[in-house]
């Protein structure tokens, strides 16, 4: 029988915060593994460079077509299903199959990872308007915790076992992951919605119409294009003088900018006093400074005063700061989002996130450029530009924060 979700058990924010952090691991693994991959395969530094690429082009088609699935399909059916393709592709991924069968597997394993984005408005309709911004928050930090801890862990193992281990585990922790939430989640039949088709082309509709999805979309794809921008890159002046790191100093470097991720839960609660306006500006102000600092420890003036230690710490208080401020736009905007309209929060959270992960390929894309003709200095220009962008979406739309933060929000489905 499906129960409405206000009548289910409390929230197992543990358990979703645990799901978020263990699939989004899919998004990354390939990273660090890609000189590998390429070896292994026989693929040349291009084609090795695709499987990074289809994965993330994959989960942005899911955002925009699997994600919209939630206002019509009860959801714990669609989490379940989508999980099982995804431990299945990662399986595949870690047999020794053909390279265009692994680019192609590559795609799925993208596709289906957005059940990530599956989870978050199913918690949020189960949530208290009153509790929202916190339990949201709580997720994020699961979901920011793997993503950040993706990249060392799949390294540390790869190193070790080969680059197939990490596949293979992580699909049997997805496998695993399937099961527990089978006992947990409840069911959740959407209310009477149009068909499908009629659906996605609404997420238009949508975009038009809601201005705080709008400001709050461009604003956390700014961020992420920052954030991109400095971990996309930041592996190399790591790896040169004066720093000098080796795999493992740069693994442990990217473990301990995991801190910065506390700052989630802090910003659900700020999104829960009506403080969003605030707190959101401070996110980017962080933001900001984290990308001066990052280029003050990358200069060549910095590394001719200071020792080694103290430009090592620099950047990794510049990483921490961040995160920070990335994981707190990112809450605060799904809190935002989560309460604009009860009956379309699938669709909703599928456009909030496809946009700011746009965001992100292109502080990539754009960081590359910059490393190319100005070095480091250049990729923290572009860190900073991306920091700027946002706190003037936030200057330019003040008010419509402020609304946001006050006005009634329609009942949970």
């Amino acid at each position: 029988m499906n129960m409405p979700v206000e009548a289910a058990a409390p929230v197992p924010v543990r358990l979703f915060a645990l799901a978020t952090g263990v699939i989004v691991v899919g998004l990354y693994l390939p990273q660090p593994l890609v000189g590998l991959i390429g070896v292994s395969l026989a693929l040349s530094p291009a084609a090795a460079g695709l499987v990074s690429t289809l994965i993330l082009a994959g989960y942005a088609m899911g955002l925009f077509l699997l994600v919209p699935l939630c206002d019509v399909v009860e959801n714990r059916r669609l989490i379940l299903a989508t999980l099982a393709t995804n431990a299945a592709a990662l399986a595949v991924a870690a047999c020794p199959i053909a390279p265009a069968g692994f680019l192609a597997i590559s795609f799925v394993v993208g596709l289906t990872t957005c059940s990530i984005q599956m989870l978050v408005p199913l918690a949020a309709a189960m949530t208290a308007e009153d509790q929202r911004g916190r339990v949201i928050g709580n997720i994020m930090s699961g979901l920011l915790l793997g993503a950040m801890l993706s990249r060392p862990l799949a390294s540390l193992v790869a190193e070790r076992f080969g680059w197939r281990t990490s596949y293979a585990l992580l699909a049997t922790a997805i496998a695993l992951l399937g099961g527990l939430l089978a006992f947990r989640l409840p069911r959740r039949q959407p209310p009477k919605a149009p068909p499908y088709r009629a659906l996605v082309g609404s997420m238009a509709t949508l975009w038009r119409e809601e201005p705080i999805l709008r400001r709050r979309a461009l604003s956390a794809a700014s961020s992420f294009a920052a954030f991109n921008a400095f971990w996309t890159l930041v592996a190399l002046p790591l790896a040169a003088p004066p720093f000098g790191l080796g795999a493992v100093g740069i693994a442990v470097f990217a473990l301990a900018s995991v801190s910065g991720a506390i700052s989630a839960p802090i910003a659900g609660r700020f999104g829960d006093a009506g403080k969003t306006a605030i707190a959101t500006r401070a996110a980017h102000l962080i933001l900001i400074v984290a990308m001066l600092l990052a280029g003050v420890a990358g200069s060549p003036w910095a590394a001719s005063l200071l020792p080694r230690a103290a430009l090592i710490a620099a950047m990794g208080v510049a990483a921490i700061l961040l995160d920070a401020g990335t994981v707190a736009d990112q809450a605060l905007g799904r809190h935002a989002v989560n309460l604009l309209r009860a009956e379309a929060r699938g669709r909703i959270n599928g456009l909030y996130t496809g946009v700011f992960f746009i965001g992100g390929a292109i502080g990539s894309a754009v960081a590359g450029l910059a490393w190319a003709k100005a070095g480091w200095i250049g990729v923290c220009a572009v860190g900073t530009l991306g920091g700027l962008t946002a706190l003037a979406l936030d200057l330019r739309d003040g008010a419509t924060m402020r609304v946001a933060d006050t006005a009634p929000v329609q009942a949970c489905d």
